[in-house]
């Protein structure tokens, strides 16, 4: 029955490949090359992974950001006729490699040009793959979402640089806002998790390991940007200090929520958990140190704005 199922996937693919071959039209939004590429990276079999036919589209994109619209427009052919998990998962991943390019015009992607918000496998009583596509596909929405509205800001930033009389930059408020997206996103990632140890092979393994290097990917940068916000706390508003205490503490809950995560993964046997990193927990009494620290600061300021100015006495 296995063989079966496979020499049937397989006829799949091969029939898929024939058809990018000999009909696809070459034009800016597709290409046979690419097309085919993408099918052999996102075959059916879940005991094994092309890596040679990803490296190779994540090379096109390098090479030139024209190749990107073909690239997308291939994956999402591929996502909208798929109700194979294993495809649909590859093809994420595939995506996930494509945002991890470090081209200027993956992050203009913005929205996904496909939907596997409700992804239902063609067969049965397989609801814990499903729910993990659907997790996934989550995150890669919102990831690209952030990233284009980052690509944005920034560009806003550098016509502003270019003008005579320009503003900050960035303020501790627009440092905040992003500090709390990636927060959000890292909420996001901790709900991609295998639910069953009938999940365990060597594609959700992989697909783990991609996670847990993305979660300490964006752990870091909100450590990171922590230490920077917490430097310049003595000098902001009453609105940015609790925006600052609020995320402080969502760092502490954070902190456990990541530590239970992976040590659920290492038991799953992620191997990318085993080669992490340690995660720096907030005690509570530092948080109870900040609030007092802002408290008195915010005093303090209130009471220099009460205190009358020397040229309105003169006045």
């Amino acid at each position: 029955m296995r063989l079966f199922k496979r020499a049937s996937d397989a006829l799949k693919d091969a029939g898929s490949l024939f058809v990018a071959n000999l009909t696809t039209p070459r034009s800016a939004s597709r290409n046979p090359d690419i097309e085919s590429a993408v099918i052999k990276a996102t075959n059916h079999d879940n005991t094994r992974i092309d890596y040679s036919s990803a490296q190779r589209i994540f090379a096109w994109i390098r090479v030139s950001s024209h190749y990107i619209r073909p690239v997308l427009s291939a994956i999402s052919t591929r996502m909208e006729k798929t109700r194979s998990w294993t495809v649909a998962l590859k093809g994420l991943m595939l995506l996930h490699g494509v945002f991890s390019c470090k081209v200027p015009a993956v992050q203009r992607i913005g929205r996904l040009p496909f939907d596997l918000s409700n992804f239902k496998d063609r067969k049965p009583n397989l609801k814990h793959h499903e729910a993990f596509i659907r997790a996934y596909y989550t995150y890669l929405q919102k990831k690209a979402l952030f990233m284009s509205q980052h690509a944005q800001e920034q560009k806003e930033g550098s016509l502003r640089k270019g003008m005579k009389n320009k503003p900050k930059q960035s303020s501790m408020m627009q440092d905040l806002v992003w500090l709390q997206n990636l927060q959000g996103l890292l909420d996001v990632l901790l709900k991609i998790k295998p639910q069953k140890e009938k999940m365990m092979n060597v594609l959700i393994l992989e697909a783990m390991d991609c996670i847990v290097v993305e979660i300490f990917d964006i752990y870091s940068r909100i450590c990171n940007a922590i230490a920077a916000v917490l430097v310049r706390i003595y000098s902001v508003g009453k609105t940015e200090a609790a925006m600052a205490f609020s995320v402080l503490q969502k760092a502490a809950v954070q902190a456990k929520d990541l530590t239970q995560y992976i040590n659920f993964c290492k038991d799953f046997g992620v191997i990318k958990a085993s080669e992490s990193p340690r995660i720096v927990h907030i005690r509570d009494e530092d948080i109870r140190a900040l609030k007092h620290i802002i408290e008195t600061a915010s005093s303090k300021r209130k009471n220099e704005d009460l205190i009358p100015k020397t040229e309105n006495i003169i006045n």
